[in-house]
């Protein structure tokens, strides 16, 4: 406790934030009590302390709105999967590909994986194509941040929105209320308190999303 604090002094702020000055703590706590106010500290560190003439619940409120609004507008980056063959059938692959192209459209992430079986591995340049087509059908939508890259018996390559396309999905979020309604406008359900995420879900660190884990047959 320093000497202001003991000396039982601080600087007081009106509810309007007008500068009322430096007043005796028991003047402070008597004017808060005249206009029917709380005497809150708001720099405790500051010599002498500061505090402010404020309805404290209404306070405390508002507060809450303001960091409910912040949470809503953050934009959140999901990461969603998606498996394919390298021997995919055609119909199979246009059907990844559409998922592909929505999951852009929302604004996440794609992680595109190419998975080898048995004598496949000896032929990674197949996954390759299969990849760099992909790769320009969606060039409208977006672009690769991570280069195809080997990882045992698979094969990956992420995919990003494009920057224009992320702020739309974004706005678009908003004024349907976020992305927890978004996702039950897509699968027509209504999410109930409590809810979690499915086994097999998978999004970046910190995020969640659902993740499209199909493979081509």
């Amino acid at each position: 406790m320093n000497e202001q604090i003991r000396a039982r002094e601080v600087r007081l702020v009106g509810p309007e934030g007008e500068q009322v000055g430096i007043v005796p703590l028991e003047r402070a706590l008597q004017l808060a009590s005249d206009v029917d106010l709380d005497l809150v500290e708001v720099a405790p560190m500051a010599r002498p302390p500061v505090c402010k003439l404020m309805d404290f619940g209404k306070f405390k409120y508002e507060s809450a709105l303001k960091a409910r609004e912040a949470r809503r507008n953050q934009q959140q980056t999901v990461i969603k999967e998606m498996k394919l063959r390298p021997k995919i059938d055609p119909h199979d692959y246009e059907t990844k590909k559409g998922h592909v192209v929505r999951f852009l459209k929302a604004g996440d992430k794609v992680k595109v994986t190419i998975m080898f079986r048995g004598r496949e591995q000896s032929r990674p340049e197949l996954g390759y194509r299969l990849l760099r087509r992909l790769e320009s059908e969606i060039t409208e939508l977006g672009y690769v941040e991570a280069a195809p890259k080997q990882d045992g018996r698979n094969m990956i390559m992420v995919l990003a929105p494009h920057r224009a396309v992320k702020a739309s999905a974004v706005a678009a979020t908003a004024s349907r209320g976020g992305p927890r309604e978004r996702a039950a406008e897509e699968s027509g359900e209504t999410p109930e308190a409590g809810e979690t995420p499915e086994a097999g879900e998978t999004a970046a660190a910190g995020e969640t999303g659902p993740t499209a884990d199909t493979s081509g047959q």
